[in-house]
């Protein structure tokens, strides 16, 4: 779920980048008591998560971490729990199939991943945090501005995404690649004429000599997941969603990584 820097990044990063070393534990949802509210973790005194950079503003490396506005409310759970937050990267596929989850890699999956019934079967959703629409990112200049205008035209898709679900529902050719930052890459190169994610995460490289062409309204929205059966934690993830909405804290990080003031409306 992106530096939008072009670069991959290092492998020791993508690896597994700890932002705090503790000791181990049992598996999320089965162990003893770790965090306040009787939350089972991973690892003892931590909360670990599991994400796929890059993917700014949600997930990106800056100074060797990993930030972004998906870690910033994850960050807030952790401490809410009163526990370490640990971050470990891993392929999207592995986050949206539950894979990470239900292996007791990670105790939470934040990727900018989209809600979907599918993903609802293999994970538990908290309450969205981020209304998403799919865009249209084009070599600036570029006539591509529409669905009818994609047609026979190479569009680079994101592996695992509702981004390629939507590009093959409406019949378009897509190529697909692991990351956006590969999907920028091969825009860049002339390797496909367009690429298709989620808005929020193309502005980036506006400065970059592309430009969002379009914006393709699909009503997904953005959760957190956890283990299937997890519901201590679950309960509590979804205790601090509704406590940073009505502090202040939602305001304050959505501003801060995504340029604007939330738009109020019923689902946020």
């Amino acid at each position: 779920m992106r530096t939008r820097h072009l670069a991959a990044l290092p492998a020791a990063l993508a690896a597994t980048l700890l932002l705090a070393a503790c000791g181990g534990g049992d598996d999320a949802g089965s162990g003893d008591p770790t965090a306040d509210g009787g939350v089972a973790l991973v690892q003892e005194g931590s909360l670990t998560v599991c994400t796929n950079p890059p993917f700014e503003p949600f997930e990106y490396e800056e100074d060797g971490e990993i930030v972004g506005l998906d870690m910033a409310i994850v960050g807030e759970v952790a401490k809410d729990l009163g526990v370490e937050l640990v971050t470990k990267v891993t392929p999207f596929e592995g986050i949206q199939s539950g894979a990470d989850l239900n292996t007791g890699n990670c105790d939470i999956v934040a990727s900018g991943i989209t809600i979907t019934e599918e993903r609802q079967a293999k994970f538990d959703f908290s309450e969205p945090y981020f209304d998403a629409d799919q865009g249209l990112l084009v070599p600036e200049g570029s006539d591509i501005d529409s669905l009818e205008a994609l047609e026979g035209k190479s569009i680079a898709v994101q592996q695992a995404t509702t981004g390629e679900t939507w590009a093959q529902e409406n019949g378009l050719q897509t190529v697909q690649f692991e990351d956006l930052g590969l999907q920028v890459q091969a825009l860049k190169t002339g390797q496909v004429d367009a690429a298709i994610n989620d808005i929020a995460v193309l502005g980036p490289f506006v400065t970059e000599g592309f430009e969002v062409s379009a914006n393709f309204s699909t009503g997904e929205q953005y959760g957190l997941g956890v283990k299937k059966g997890s519901t201590a934690l679950l309960d509590a993830v979804n205790g601090t969603l509704e406590r940073i909405r009505e502090d202040g804290t939602y305001d304050e990080l959505y501003t801060q990584y995504i340029g604007t003031a939330p738009v109020a409306s019923s689902d946020s």
